[in-house]
This record gives C-alpha cells, structure tokens and sequence, in this order.
C-alpha cells in the first residue's frame, strides 16, 4: 500500500461524501492492485466505524471520546498519546492497549477513563493512522537456528525484527548495525518481519554520522524512476502560454543571494523612491505554475513535505530537474511570484502588491561577494547595481531588523547556526550572520506580506505558528543571568525581563557563546496551523506564514496555491454589476471587501487540502529538525569521545535533583554530572535557588557557576555526555544556611 491511513483520511472534508474513484485519483491508485488495496481498506475503516459507506461513497465520522495523537513511548513499555493542540492533555496508554503501536507513531486513541487533577486520562489505540519507523536501525543477531533478529538500537521499539531471508549471506553479519526495512508489523504473537536494507559497520562509530541519521529518519536523498520521469517531462522554457497572466518585470535589474546551489528559490530588485522610501521586490519561483494538484510530483512533495539539510546530504523535497526547471536561474526569463514592498526610511512596510511575474535575473551573487560589496568594491557590478544591492543590505533590511525587535523579535548571535532557508527557517528566530541574516529580514517582510494578505482576503492559508518557551526554562534562564550579575534580582511584585530584554545583555557576559545556545535550545519548534497565531521568535501576532521556499517545503507551495486561485477567479466586487472594484493583488483592497473572494466550492477544496496536510507537515518538519539535530548530537558526541579522560572548563546550565548539567565552553557540548558521582558529600536539591547543597561540607552546584568537569563516559549513538567534577565552586557557610533556613 503506497498510502497511508492517515493520507486518506486527509481528503475527507468534514462529513463530506467522497467517492473511491476520487480518492484513487488523490492517492495515485494507477493500477489494478493498487485499487483493490484502497477498496479493502475502505471496507475495513468502515467496519471499525471510522467511515461510514453511503450509496457508494464514504464520509469521515467523528466520535467525541476518540482523538488523534502521536506516541511518546519509554524504554519500560508505558506512552502517552500527545495530542496536536497546545495545552491538550497526554493521555497515558498502557502497554496491553498499545494493539502493536510503536512509538512515534500517529493513532487515534479512545479515551476510555477521564483524567483528574493527579492523573492523566487513559485510552487505547483504535487505530494506527501512520507508522513513524518504516525502518529502523538495528543491531544483527543469530538465533540458535541459525535465523536472524535485529534488536532496535532505539530501547523504545519493544520487539525484535525477525529477518526474511534474502540474497544477502548474513552468516558473518552477526553484531553489525543494519539498516531493517520493515516488511511486515507485528500481527497478533507473529513477530514482525524486515529486511536487511543496508549494513552500516561493526558498531555505530564506525558508520557515517550521515547514513546513521538519514537511516534512522527514513530520509531517502533519491527518488523513484517515475518520479524522476515526471520532473524530466517539465517544460524547459517558459512559453507565452504559461506567463500570460504573469505582469512582466525582465527589465527591472534583478539578482539572487545565495551560497552555491543547484537551485534558486528566490531573487531582489530594489529602487529608491525620490520620497527617500524604496521598493523592494522579492520574487518567489513560481512552483505551482508547473506542479498540478494531486499529480505524481505534488504526491510526492507532499509525502517528503520538507527538505531536509543533514551536514552535506540535502534530501530534496522535489527530484533535481524540477528544482532546475523552478530555480530563478540567470538563463533567460523565469516565472516567479513577487512580492513588492513599499518601505518608509524607518523599515515599516506601508503597502504591498503581490504578483505572479516574469523576470530575469541578473547577477548570483555569494555571501563572500556581498562582504565586498558591502565594504564599498562594486566587484563584477556596475555602480548603479551595485549601489541597489548596498541599499537593500546596509539601509533597507537593519531597518527592518530593528523594527522586528521592537516589536520582541528575537537576534541571537550564533553565527554557527544557519538555516538554509531564506528566512528564518526550522529554528523560529534570526541568527545574526551578516549577510545572510540581513536578506533574511527581507523575506521575513515578505512572508508577514502574504500571511496578512491571505487573512485579509478570508482565503485559506497555512499558518506559521511558535508558541513561548516552557516557563520552567524561562524561570532557569533568568535565575543563570542573575547569578551571572547580567540583571538584577527582581522584586517580588515586578513582571519578570523577556526573552528579547535578556538576549541584550548577553554580550556582557564572559560566555555570550552559551548563553546565545541556551536561548537557542530553549525555542519551541514552529508548527503549522489552519488559523493565524502568535509567533514568538518573530515577535508577531498573528498572520505570519512561510511563503519563500516553495521548491523546499510543501506548505509554501500550498499557499503560492491559493494566491494563484485568488488571482485567476477571486472576486473583485461584490456583484458584477458593481463599479467598486478592488485589487485583490494589492494591501489597499484590506478592508474593503464584504463579500466571499472565492466561490464556495473552490474556498472549501482549498480548506480541505490545508487541514488535511497540516498533521503530516508538523510530522515531517519534526522529523527534519531531530535530523538535522541528530547530525550535529552525533558530531558533538565523536568530539568528546576523543576526548574521554580530559578536563575542561564548563558553566552550570541546569541543575535538578538528579544531578546537574554543564556545557563545555569550547565545544558547546553539554553533558551531565550525576549526584552519584559527587562522593564527597550527600546533596540536596534546593528548586527555589536552583542549586544542590552538600549536607556537610555546604559545597554548593548553582546555575551560573563554573565548574571543571572530567569526561568520564561517551554514549555515541544516544549522544549523552557523562562528566565527574574536578573543582567546584564553594559558596559560603552563611548562604547555604539560608537556603536551608527558607527552605
């Protein structure tokens, strides 16, 4: 079955009838087999009551007590179902009510026992909608009949894989880690069944980080033949057909701003105004101009649903010649989507215009060749255009910088965190880089551009949405730049500093680097949503949304989607025989319209599509992230492993009553002294002063101090850092006694 349950229950718009032939259509069901899998499953979801067979079609029904989740499970056998919804309770599931679920898999739960206020509700899956573990890394093993299992190296997959056999001679394969493709899922007492996909070496440390990650998420940087065929069969040129309702710009000087890619998603032009304001372009490959709805390629992209970027692997969401075939490249005239901004001299964006275009691209231009630029050499340039590129990076886009941090966006200074993005990508916040994070405002500007437009208009869009931090971690954080002496104690009464008010002092630290991390992990992942909601990395309130990467995430393309639908048959007035008439290209039309810009049917297809993708893309978009963060996990662990019996200097970041974590100044590594390894003393836990106490020798671990740690133990593939102190830091008699006193 090349679908999942999940994916055909996204096409089901809220108790709307669909009929088979329009799912075999959706779901790409092109032969016999294929149509006979998607009939029996259909038969089945009837049967279990999550559809209902009317007249030959089915429609979606929805219970009351039963939610859809996604599982968090342990090495002990106990998960919890967490639900999509911020604040939503996790429901906890017994390991006997699992129905051979494994975790990260996305079910449908029934609740079956309501929660109180000391614990969680209960439920049980009733369906598995989407297997999170296609395949898995494991360790190989040879039973006494000389069969094969593989054990997971993940301790939250419960089972062992038995292996079918195969071409491949495993009899001197024994102890290695492999790749499993799972064939088969546990059925009843029946193991399951995979096979051996790929042998990556004698122990995790042997194999490529690479291929361990890219192994353990399923990431395939490959695609199928018929795909790549599909994407081959693109037109090469641009016809008079495809720009006809493109507004043509291949006379404004154009250029694009990136390191060297095989693709370019997004180009600038910019012309100063005689009012002393400018008009900034950001134009947008045109992706869907050339993918249809529900073809092979838009099936495609939909199932990766992101690129993901691991080290110097990028596992592409689109097969090469389409991201050739989109990429705003300088060999002749290309489609774009342009979003012009009118920009007064203090960085606020005034109006806009946005419009399916035709342009030429001038100049590529590297990050090394804008650092010369900027430094006043035209470079291959002629002096005009080189004068635009200046504006746009040393006048137009910090403007736009500080406007976003009045507002509480955040900058935080890692130059080692990019994102490959053009705006802020996966991370929710700028990373100051200049230049790249100076072009990343201005499509930042461009992204809030659409998202406004889109919620003006009443149009369906995919919402970018970040939640605040945990207040735990907030609490942890200005209790550290307390004690750091970066703010002062607050009163009791006073509002606690925000996240942006903090970040400003982290210079005068002596460990900016550290603090700048923290801030970093402590974001929360920014997820999709059919409503506009805050962003907080951004400092925005409602209506952002990503719109300038539409050859590297789905979302983007879906909402390009819906401003060519609005473009080509929304209404501009509200009757046909009126003469008040708006542009529905331009932010001067917000606020005049009182009617429905589209036809109904068209408004709830596009609804449909958007909240049926938006689970999957916060699936892949949290697969890409652990990823991308696994690499690097995995990268920080060989490094240390290295150095295993070395001392170093550390700050406490963290203390908790099962010991205390220190990152490693050098390295940005953190790892974890544990209280069993204190032996000097016996330490408690103080949470109000975020500190440990020795009973005896009043030796105190707070957040803030600095500490000589000793790398004791490296665990590569779970990348945990075990550290024994060498010196600590003492805190007088006096205080810990008032510690003790309050406590």
């Amino acid at each position: 079955m090349n679908f999942s349950i999940a994916t055909l229950l996204s096409h089901f718009p809220d108790e709307k009838p669909v009929a088979p032939k329009l799912l075999e259509k959706k779901l790409g069901c092109e032969d016999d087999n294929s149509i006979s899998q998607l009939g029996l499953v259909l038969d089945v979801l009837d049967r279990i009551g999550v559809l209902a067979k009317d007249k030959g079609k089915f429609r979606k029904l929805e219970e009351e007590d039963v939610v859809e989740a996604k599982l968090r499970c342990s090495s002990k056998g106990f998960c919890f179902a967490i639900q999509d919804q911020e604040g939503a309770e996790d429901i906890y599931v017994r390991e006997s009510h699992l129905g051979n679920a494994w975790n990260g898999d996305r079910v449908l739960i029934k609740v079956m026992k309501e929660g109180t206020r000391r614990r969680s509700p209960e439920g049980t899956v009733k369906l598995i909608l989407e297997r999170a573990n296609p395949s898995l890394l494991g360790r190989l093993k040879q039973l006494e009949d000389q069969t094969f299992r593989a054990v997971p190296l993940d301790d939250r997959l419960l089972c062992e894989i038995e292996i079918v056999p195969d071409q491949l001679d495993l009899s001197e394969l024994a102890d290695n880690l492999v790749q499993v493709e799972v064939i088969r899922h546990q059925i009843g007492q029946e193991p399951p069944l995979g096979r051996v996909a790929r042998i990556l070496g004698a122990s995790a440390e042997s194999a490529s980080e690479i291929d361990i990650v890219c192994c353990k998420h399923d990431l395939h940087p490959d695609f199928a033949p018929n795909i790549i065929a599909a994407g081959e069969a693109l037109p090469r040129k641009v016809t008079a057909k495809m720009s006809k309702n493109h507004k043509d710009f291949t006379d404004v000087m154009t250029f694009s701003i990136a390191e060297e890619e095989l693709y370019w998603e997004n180009a600038f032009s910019v012309e100063a105004q005689d009012d002393g304001t400018w008009q900034v372009a950001v134009h947008i490959s045109d992706v869907a101009s050339y993918l249809t709805t529900d073809d092979r390629l838009d099936r495609e992209a939909r199932r990766r649903g992101t690129s993901v970027y691991v080290g110097d692997c990028t596992v592409p969401m689109l097969p090469p010649a389409v991201e050739q075939v989109c990429s705003l490249t300088q060999d002749g005239a290309r489609l774009a989507m342009s979003v012009i901004l009118a920009i007064d001299a203090d960085g606020i964006v005034n109006t806009f215009e946005i419009q399916p275009s035709l342009i030429t691209v001038n100049y590529h231009l590297k990050f090394a060749h804008l650092d010369t630029i900027m430094a006043g050499d035209n470079g291959d340039l002629p002096f005009e255009d080189a004068v635009k590129v200046r504006d746009l990076l040393l006048a137009i886009a910090p403007k736009l910088r500080e406007q976003r941090q009045l507002r509480g966006g955040l900058s935080i200074n890692l130059l080692e965190s990019q994102t490959r993005f053009a705006d802020e990508g996966r991370l929710g916040a700028v990373f100051v880089n200049e230049p790249r994070s100076l072009a990343a405002e201005i499509s930042i500007a461009a992204n809030q551009a659409i998202g406004t437009h889109l919620q003006a208009l009443g149009v369906p869009g995919i919402y970018a949405v970040q939640h605040q931090p945990e207040g735990v971690e907030v609490g942890d954080l200005i209790k550290l730049t307390q004690n750091l002496g970066l703010i002062p104690e607050a009163e009791p009464e006073a509002p606690a500093p925000d996240l942006h008010a903090i970040a400003q002092t982290f210079p005068q630290s002596s460990v900016p680097r550290v603090l700048n991390y923290i801030l970093k992990s402590m974001l929360k992942t920014t997820i999709y949503s059919p409503q506009p909601g805050n962003h907080f990395g951004l400092g925005l309130a409602d209506g952002y949304l990503h719109g300038v990467s539409p050859i590297s995430r789905y979302a983007d393309l879906l909402n390009q989607r819906v401003l060519h639908e609005v473009f080509n048959s929304g209404k501009d007035r509200k009757t046909a025989r009126s003469k008040d008439v708006v542009d529905l290209h331009s932010s001067t039309c917000h606020g005049q319209i009182a009617w429905e810009v589209l036809k109904p049917a068209t408004q709830q297809e596009l609804a449909a599509q958007i909240s049926g993708a938006i689970s999957h893309l916060n699936d892949r978009e949290k697969v890409a992230q652990d990823a991308e963060n696994d690499l690097q996990g995995l990268q920080k662990a060989e490094q240390m492993k290295s150095r295993t019996g070395q001392i170093f200097q550390g700050l406490i970041v963290g203390v908790q009553s099962y010991g205390f974590f220190v990152e490693i100044d050098d390295f940005l590594v953190e790892g974890l002294v544990h209280v069993s390894s204190l032996k000097d003393d016996w330490y408690e836990f103080r949470p109000r002063y975020a500190c440990l106490v020795g009973r005896k020798n009043r030796t105190t671990y707070r957040l803030g101090d600095r500490v000589e740690v000793q790398v004791k133990n490296v665990d590569y593939y779970r990348q945990q850092i075990d550290l024994v102190t060498v010196a600590s830091t003492l805190i007088p008699d006096e205080t810990a006694t008032e510690f003790e006193e309050i406590e």
